[in-house]
């Protein structure tokens, strides 16, 4: 029987999809390993000069692996859309010591700026996300929580809330820092 390869149909869902759909497509068959960021970039340099590519190009550039939800990779394409900085996925959160304190949806470590996309299996670790959200804001970490309410019907007031919380002294906006 044959068959199209996910990065093929990954080409041809960016070519008809609305960009933050392929890429939500896209970070999920990542995130599952149904292809690696190896196949699409090979893909792209096959397709070069081709009807397409640029907009492949794009989708393949914010696609995450480590985005667990499609939502999560919503909320992360409202604050790149926005002219934000791309922030870290599921970034490990440690203490001054190293100590593990959770993970973070989305992280801005020169904000110190952790930002949750709650879900609805949230309620169901409810008591748990309190807990790790404790030990953060303990550690110094400041958090913001956004539902699906918030990324689809506020998006303005997300990317409010967020450029107002990266507008701290040492932020900068040329995140990452580069090496001296």
């Amino acid at each position: 029987m044959r068959a199209i390869r996910v990065a093929r149909s990954l080409n041809d869902v960016a070519q008809w999809e609305a960009l933050d759909e392929a890429v939500v497509i896209a970070d999920m068959a990542l995130n599952k390993r149904l292809v690696e960021r190896a196949d699409l970039v090979s893909r792209l340099a096959a397709r070069t000069g081709k009807w397409g590519v640029a907009r492949f190009r794009r989708v393949v550039e914010l696609a995450d692996p480590k985005a667990e939800s499609p939502m999560e990779t919503r909320l992360r394409l409202l604050i790149v859309h926005a002219g934000l900085p791309m922030p870290q996925v599921q970034a490990v959160l440690t203490g001054d010591h190293g100590e593990v304190l959770g993970r973070g949806d989305l992280y801005y470590p020169g904000a110190r700026l952790v930002i949750e996309y709650d879900g609805a299996n949230h309620r169901d670790r409810f008591v748990e996300d309190n807990r790790r959200q404790n030990r953060l804001i303990s550690a110094g970490l400041r958090i913001l929580r956004f539902t699906a309410a918030d990324v689809l019907g506020n998006p303005a007031g997300v990317v409010a809330q967020i450029r107002a919380a990266l507008a701290v002294p040492g932020f900068s906006r040329n995140y990452p820092p580069t090496a001296a």
